[in-house]
């Protein structure tokens, strides 16, 4: 693949409030680039971006500045049936997230793909019985192994929720009040201090 998988440039997620004195409410910003299939772990705190990081990221939600590119192609310039071949989110239990439309499919450009290439898990729940984790982590390993680019992201309150983390990411993107962290490794995740401050007692039993 001559083109990074992911390249999120400069991106911008603004929300205000109030009508006519408009003032900023939320800010997200993200700017990092994933060259090759793999997985990325997520986490941060409710309210902090994640979910809104996923629905830039595949075309769902409408960035104020910058672009997504997947295997090259600004997503926002896909046409919305065909967004899902280039990354989709499944949200929670597994259902697919929707987007609105903006401007007429046919002024947009196809996907060029007919699989996805970026498969966003935004907090799936993970059933300790009957082998059900094992099922689902072999799952992003089997999309991995497919050249395909998978997001996990976890909001911890069990220990094994960072074992998960540790065993199956290659990288790391902590979001924490709209801002993103990014490390290479699991232990570097954990020695961030805003990440033990959103871990809390979970990082002792970690470590």
């Amino acid at each position: 693949m001559s083109e990074p998988i992911l390249k999120i440039d400069k991106l911008v997620k603004t929300y205000t409030r109030g009508f006519f004195n408009k003032t900023e409410s939320f800010r997200l910003e993200a700017d990092f680039t994933v060259e090759k299939p793999g997985i990325v772990g997520v986490m941060g705190p409710n309210g902090s971006g994640k979910t809104t990081l996923f629905e830039l990221i595949t075309g769902s939600n409408q960035p104020t500045e910058g672009a997504v590119r997947v295997a090259g192609r600004n997503i926002h310039d896909v046409k919305y049936g065909e967004r899902d071949r280039l990354a989709i989110h499944y949200h929670q239990s597994y259902q697919v997230r929707h987007f609105s439309k903006l401007k007429p499919s046919f002024m947009m450009q196809p996907a060029g793909s007919d699989y996805p290439i970026v498969h966003l898990f935004d907090e799936p729940q993970f059933n300790t019985q009957d082998g059900y984790i094992g099922f689902m982590l072999d799952f992003f390993k089997k999309l991995r192994d497919e050249n395909r680019l998978v997001f996990v992201c976890v909001h911890p309150n069990e220990p094994f929720h960072l074992d998960i983390m540790e065993e199956i990411c290659e990288r790391y993107i902590f979001v924490n009040k709209g801002q993103l962290s990014y490390f290479d490794d699991f232990d570097a995740t954990l020695a961030d201090a805003a990440v033990q401050d959103y871990l809390g007692k979970l990082v002792e039993r970690a470590a």
